[in-house]
C-alpha cells in the first residue's frame, strides 16, 4: 500500500511500476499510453485505463461482422489489376496484404515512415491529413495506405517510386559456382540417397528383409548402430525390395544422435538429388539450388521478404506477430521462399521432389517466425529465444516447396540478436580458424559484430535501424533497378553526378548511395558536422520541404515519377543515428575486450550493400574506423555462402555449432558504455576527431589549398 501521488490523504494499492508512483481509483490513468512499457502486460492501471476509454469492449459477433458492407478494392490498371473485397473501415494497407500486393510499410502501419504511398484513381477513402505527403502529392491523389480506411469501392495504383523491382544481388548462378568452387570438395548431405543391390534370401541365408537391408547399408558405410526405421517403411519393405529384384534406393537422414530410414524405393536409378541453401534476410531472401553430387549451383533467385509489409526491422515484425499471429508472418516468409524456389527449379528444369536437403540461414527472429515459434520474449528483458539450436526438421512439416521428407538444417545462433546468418558468415570468412585479430560486421538493419580469432570470439548486435535498407528515408529504397547507388557532388557548382542500379532513371537512393551522398554533402559544405544544412547558401539544389532544408538529387524531369528526389535534414539525422549505432558497437566491443582499433589486423565487411560501399566515404562520415585501407575486406552475402557450405558438408554443420559455443555474447541494451559511445558518434565523423586522423589531414590540406 501507498498514498496516491495526487491525493496524499488516500491510501491505494495501485502502483505504476514504470514511474514508481501510487494512484487511487479516481486517478487510474496510464501516463505514457503510447510508449513501450515492459510492465504493461501485468499492469492493472493500464487495463483500467483501457476500460475507462472503452477500448476493451467485447468484439462484434460473427453475425454482426458478416453484415458489415463489403467494398471492392482494386490495385493497378485494368491489364494487371488485383482485386479484393473488404469491409468498411479496413485500411488500404490491410487490403493490399489480403490481395497479396507488396506495399512498403517500414513502420508497420504506424503512419510514421510515409513509405506506403498509393494514388487513388477512382473512389474515395477516409484519409486524414498528414505532413508526410507534400501538397503536390496530395493534389495528385496520393494517400498513405496505412492511414486510409475503405468507405466504398475504390481503385488505386502504386506510384512509380514505390513499385517493387528486381534486387541487385551479386553472385548469381554460374558466377556463384565459379566463386565458391573448392569450398567443399566431398559433399556430405544430411539425407543420403543410397543405391543398393541386396542378395536375395535363400534357405542358407534366411535373415529378415530388414536385417538384409541393414547389412547392405553397412557395406555402403552407413552407421547402422544408431538406425531408426519407421513403421510405415517396415510395412512396405517386403513388397519394395522384391519389386525390382532386390534393387533399391534407401533415403537415410543423418541426425546428431541417430540416423533414420525415411524411405525405401524400388530401383537404384534415382534422379539426381538437389539441395537448397536459403538466406532469410530481414529485407531480402536469396535461394541457391544446388546439385548435391557436384556442388554446382544450378540456379539462384532473390526477392523481397514479404514480411517487410509488417515493418522493416525485427522489432516491428515481432510486434506484428503478437497482433496478427505468428502464422501470418510465417506464411509471408514461406510464400517468398517458395516462389523463389519455384523460379530456380523452373530455370533448372527440375522438380521439387528432387530437393532432399535444405539449409536455412537467418537471424534468430527470422528463424522463429518461419518455424511458427513464438518470438515475443526475444524483445522482452532478459531477451530469451525459444531455441538457438534446432533439430533437423522435415520440409513437409515447415511447408517448404521441396520433397516432404527433405532434411532441413537451421543454422544455429548464439543469442537473441546474433543469429544463424552470422554463424554462416563466420563459416565462410574463417576468422575462427585463423590467428589475425579480426573485426567482422554484417551491415544491415540489425548490425551484428564479431571480434576475435581462433582463440576467442566476442559478439554483439547494434540496432542500426532500417535506414541503410531505405527505411525512414524519404526517398530511400533497396538496391533495385533505378536506385541511386553512387553519388559525387562538384564542390564548386554543387551539381551531383549519380549512378543508378541497372542504369535506369532514378527512383530513389539505396544504402551505398546514401553513404556517398552524406560524405559529399559534408565535403561540399552543404551540411555541417552535426548534420544541419547551411541554409544561408542559395542554390537551386538547396531547397525546403515543409520548412525543412533539403538537397535535390534529381529534378522531376529526370525521374519516372515526375517528382524531385530530395534528401532532407531528417534523412541526414536518421543516417547519423544508424552510422553512430554501428561505430559505437565497434568501440564498445573493443573496450570490453581491452583493445582498440590499432590492434585490429583485419576488418571484414559483409551484407547486402557492402559490395558497393566506398570505404573512403564510409570512413569520412564515421561509419567505419579510420584504419589502414589494406585491412578492409568485403565478402558479399556471407550468410548464403555459409548456408551453401553447411548444405554440402557435415563437417561445416558441426563447425557451425562449435562457433556458437565459442562465442561470448555482449548485451549492449544494459551497457552504459554503449550509450556514451553512441552519443559521441552522433557527429560527422565523430566528436573526437583524433580517432579520424586521415579525415583531419584531408580537411587541413583542402583548407590550405583554398
Amino acid at each position: 500500500m501507498g498514498t496516491c501521488t495526487n491525493h496524499p490523504e488516500r491510501e491505494t494499492s495501485y502502483i505504476c511500476m514504470k514511474h514508481n508512483v501510487y494512484l487511487c481509483e479516481e486517478c487510474l490513468q496510464c501516463r505514457d499510453p503510447k510508449l513501450y512499457c515492459k510492465f504493461r502486460e501485468s499492469c492493472p492501471i493500464w487495463f483500467m485505463s483501457r476500460k475507462k476509454a472503452g477500448l476493451d469492449a467485447e468484439p462484434a459477433s460473427e453475425a454482426a461482422v458478416e453484415t458489415l458492407p463489403a467494398h471492392t478494392v482494386t490495385f493497378g490498371s485494368d491489364g494487371q489489376a488485383q482485386t479484393v473485397s473488404v469491409s468498411t473501415g479496413t485500411t488500404l494497407l490491410e487490403a493490399a496484404r489480403q490481395a497479396g500486393v507488396h506495399i512498403n510499410a517500414s513502420c508497420n502501419g504506424k503512419g510514421a515512415c510515409g513509405k506506403c504511398k498509393l494514388i487513388v484513381t477512382s473512389g474515395e477513402a477516409d484519409a486524414p491529413d498528414t505532413p508526410l505527403l507534400t501538397e503536390a502529392e496530395k493534389h495528385k491523389g496520393y494517400v498513405l495506405a496505412c492511414q486510409s480506411n475503405v468507405t466504398g469501392d475504390i481503385r488505386v495504383r502504386i506510384p512509380e517510386d514505390a513499385r517493387q523491382r528486381k534486387l541487385k544481388v551479386a553472385g548469381m548462378g554460374q558466377e556463384a559456382t565459379n566463386r565458391l568452387k573448392g569450398l567443399v570438395t566431398e559433399p556430405e548431405p544430411m539425407l543420403r540417397e543410397i543405391p543398393l543391390i541386396l542378395d536375395p534370401p535363400t534357405l542358407a541365408d534366411a535373415v529378415s528383409d530388414l536385417d538384409r537391408l541393414k547389412r547392405g547399408l553397412k557395406k555402403a558405410n552407413c552407421d547402422i548402430d544408431r538406425l531408426n526405421v519407421s513403421l510405415d517403411v517396415m510395412r512396405q519393405l517386403a513388397a519394395t525390395v522384391r519389386e525390382e529384384s532386390w534393387k533399391i534406393t534407401v533415403s537415410v537422414v543423418q541426425r546428431k544422435c541417430s540416423n533414420e530410414i525415411l524411405a525405401v524405393r524400388p530401383g537404384n536409378n534415382a534422379p539426381r538429388s538437389l539441395g537448397l541453401a536459403v538466406d532469410i534476410g530481414t529485407t531480402s531472401i536469396v535461394v541457391y539450388l544446388v546439385d548435391m553430387a557436384k556442388g554446382t549451383i544450378l540456379a539462384a533467385a532473390s526477392g523481397h521478404n514479404r514480411q517487410a509489409a509488417c515493418g522493416d526491422d525485427v522489432i516491428n515484425r515481432m510486434v506484428c506477430a503478437e497482433k496478427s499471429g505468428v502464422k501470418k508472418l510465417s506464411r509471408l516468409a514461406l510464400v517468398t521462399i517458395n516462389n523463389l524456389v519455384a523460379e530456380a527449379l523452373d530455370s533448372a528444369g527440375a522438380s521439387g521432389d528432387q530437393v532432399k536437403n535444405v539449409v536455412l540461414s537467418g537471424n534468430t527472429t527470422m528463424a522463429h517466425l518461419l518455424l511458427e515459434i513464438e518470438p515475443r520474449y526475444i524483445r522482452r528483458e532478459p531477451y530469451i529465444p525459444t531455441a538457438t539450436e534446432f533439430p533437423i526438421f522435415k520440409a513437409g512439416d515447415i511447408g517448404l516447396a521441396a520433397n516432404p521428407m527433405a532434411a532441413v538444417f537451421v543454422m544455429p545462433g548464439p543469442a537473441s540478436y546474433v543469429g544463424g546468418d552470422i554463424v554462416a558468415g563466420l563459416l565462410y570468412t574463417g576468422l575462427h580458424r585463423e590467428s589475425p585479430l579480426t573485426l567482422f560486421i554484417d551491415v544491415g538493419t540489425n548490425g551484428e559484430i564479431v571480434l576475435g580469432n581462433q582463440d576467442w570470439m566476442m559478439t554483439a548486435a547494434c540496432s542500426a535501424g532500417p535506414a541503410f535498407e531505405g527505411g525512414g528515408i524519404r526517398w530511400g529504397m533497396r538496391a533495385e533497378d533505378g536506385a541511386i547507388e553512387k553519388v559525387t557532388i562538384d564542390p564548386a557548382t554543387l551539381e551531383p553526378d549519380i549512378t543508378t542500379v541497372g542504369g535506369q532513371p532514378p527512383r530513389g537512393i539505396c544504402g551505398s548511395g546514401m553513404i556517398d551522398l552524406m560524405a559529399e554533402l559534408l565535403d561540399a559544405g552543404i551540411i555541417d558536422r552535426s548534420g544541419h544544412f547551411h541554409t544561408e547558401r542559395e542554390h537551386p539544389r538547396i531547397t525546403a520541404i515543409n520548412d525543412e532544408p533539403a538537397y535535390v538529387l534529381a529534378f522531376a524531369d529526370q525521374t519516372p515519377m515526375a517528382e524531385d528526389i530530395i534528401f532532407t535534414e531528417s534523412d541526414v539525422k536518421n543516417l547519423i543515428y544508424s552510422k553512430g549505432a554501428v561505430y559505437s558497437g565497434f568501440t564498445t566491443l573493443l573496450n570490453e575486450a581491452g583493445l582498440d582499433f590499432s590492434m585490429v589486423e583485419r576488418m571484414v565487411i559483409t551484407g547486402g550493400f557492402g559490395q558497393y560501399l566506398n570505404i573512403e566515404k564510409a570512413i569520412y562520415i564515421g561509419l567505419l574506423p579510420d584504419m589502414e585501407r589494406s585491412r578492409f575486406a568485403y565478402l558479399g552475402n556471407s550468410s548464403i555462402v555459409g548456408a551453401y557450405m553447411a548444405l554440402l558438408s557435415d563437417r561445416y554443420r558441426k563447425e557451425a555449432q562449435a562457433i556458437c559455443n565459442n562465442m561470448t555474447y555482449i548485451d549492449f541494451s544494459s551497457n552504459p558504455r554503449y550509450m556514451d559511445e553512441f552519443t559521441s558518434a552522433l557527429f560527422l565523423p565523430h566528436t573526437n576527431l583524433d580517432m579520424f586522423p586521415s579525415v583531419v589531414d584531408r580537411d587541413n590540406t583542402r583548407a590550405v589549398a583554398n
